[in-house]
């Protein structure tokens, strides 16, 4: 198949430029000057997309899902051909799941378990992340055997104990280990024990309302166990990548790091650019819909997470997708918010809200396009396969046409959950048409993909260490 996308303005991490983009295939076979491929060339063409108004961007990159995960007794409600579906109706066309060690497993069985359950599912491309809840001397060589299958990544948890919680003397280990072979530590930077012992306490006062999920997990502790996790990464040598960063105190000690040259990267989630406590206060037991770790903020963080992401503090906005049902599942927490399942819905708006950052003059396009594509790409090496439109890149392409108006709802959303969290938003923006390696799985004729089209990345070492 050979594709002609023609009239639009193709966007990257260094700007925007008018031109036409030729695909031929999977990949991209030329991105020219507007108007130079003659009728001949058009003529041969199986098909010709008119991008006339409308941007032609790389696709996005959700760095950070969670696919059929299991947490809290149940497992998050969309599987990898819904959640992957629902990924596409947005814009993005490759996520990286994490693969999730239970304590006494192995971390090669689990990617096996993993890959059992994605191969032959995906709509689009998709990587694995590894969480290493165990370690071990078993483990830690595991590890280099998942970076030979193109896993390179490890996510260590300073919260959750007794689940996914790893002493600092573990994540020292571990960091040891990625820094002999390049691969990267994430984490979740959160003080387990401290907010295990406030939310004790909470409930021991009678206080069980989902908003204590937030009060007990205060943006001090997220500052101080980010503040940790850089220092075990510079004693180590480590490269380190904060994830899901809510706070401005977390913020804080990411850029006092960055300033000094130290390989510490982190990313947000569009959750906290928009919504905050208030929301997890809401009337009756309205605030479930919101629990997630690390929680939701007062607003007054909002402006320091966009300051962030403008000053590459925050270099990927990623959704940390992990979806459950209000009814049935969220609802396991009515008289404890402790057992409300923690995680929220967001793979298929990662995009319009960040584009919506751009129509409020928060941040640029070619920052829309570096933090959504081209960083995560770089970031967990698979640039320039994907991330950005450059021949010989894969034809992952989104037609967006940034002068629609959509109001996200429930009730039409793609995404396998029975409430939004941005219900009633009004956004300017939206996805028109998506190719997968040349393949078009979105346009106005609806969801024209298969699940079974995706394929597994296997992902080289981050391209951004010194």
């Amino acid at each position: 198949m050979r594709t002609l996308i023609s009239g639009g303005t193709v966007l990257s991490s260094t700007g925007a430029h008018l031109a036409d983009v030729l695909v031929d295939g999977e990949t991209i076979a030329a991105v020219t000057a507007p108007g130079w491929f003659d009728a001949d060339v058009k003529g041969t063409a199986d098909s010709v997309l008119d991008a006339t108004g409308k941007y032609v961007m790389p696709g996005g990159i959700d760095a950070h899902t969670h696919m059929e995960m299991p947490f809290g007794g149940t497992f998050s409600h969309d599987t990898f051909a819904t959640g992957t579906t629902a990924a596409a109706w947005g814009g993005t066309t490759t996520i990286i799941d994490f693969a999730v060690q239970k304590k006494g497993t192995s971390l090669l069985s689990t990617l096996d378990t993993w890959h059992g359950k994605a191969d032959g599912n995906c709509a689009i491309d998709y990587g694995f992340h590894m969480i290493v809840s165990d370690v071990n001397d078993t483990s830690l060589k595991e590890m280099e055997t998942c970076i030979d299958g193109g896993v390179t990544s490890f996510k260590m948890f300073m919260a959750y104990p007794g689940v996914f919680y790893s002493t600092d003397g573990e994540i020292l280990r571990a960091m040891h280990k990625a820094r002999e072979t390049g691969s990267t530590i994430m984490m979740h930077a959160e003080n387990g024990i401290a907010i295990d012992e406030l939310a004790a306490q909470a409930v021991a006062e009678g206080k069980t309302d989902p908003v204590q999920h937030g009060l007990t997990r205060p943006p001090e502790l997220e500052g101080e166990a980010t503040s940790r996790a850089i220092t075990l990464a510079k004693v180590t040598g480590s490269p380190l990548y904060i994830v899901h960063l809510s706070a401005a105190q977390a913020l804080a000690e990411v850029a006092r790091a960055r300033d000094t040259g130290q390989n510490v990267f982190a990313e947000t989630c569009p959750q906290y650019l928009y919504l905050s406590i208030e929301d997890m206060a809401k009337p009756g037991f309205e605030g479930a819909k919101y629990v997630a770790s690390p929680p939701l903020r007062d607003k007054s963080h909002q402006a320091d997470l966009w300051r962030g992401l403008r000053t590459n503090d925050l270099s990927v906005v990623s959704t940390d997708h992990c979806p459950f049902c209000f009814k049935d599942q969220k609802e396991l927490g009515r008289s404890d918010f402790r057992a409300i399942p923690n995680g929220m819905p967001g793979v298929e708006h990662r995009m319009d809200l960040l584009h919506q950052g751009v129509v409020a003059g928060e941040i640029s396009l070619a920052r829309w396009v570096e933090a959504c594509s081209t960083t995560p790409a770089r970031m967990f090496g698979l640039y320039p396969r994907k991330g950005v439109i450059a021949p010989g890149s894969d034809a992952d392409v989104v037609i967006y046409d940034p002068a629609a108006r959509q109001t996200l709802s429930a009730e039409t959303h793609h995404m396998n959950v029975d409430y939004s969290a941005y219900e009633g938003f009004e956004l300017m923006g939206r996805v028109e048409t998506v190719l997968s390696r040349g393949t078009v799985v979105v346009s106005a004729d609806g969801f024209t993909g298969s699940t079974g089209h995706g394929r597994f990345l296997s992902r080289d070492l981050c391209q951004y260490l010194n």
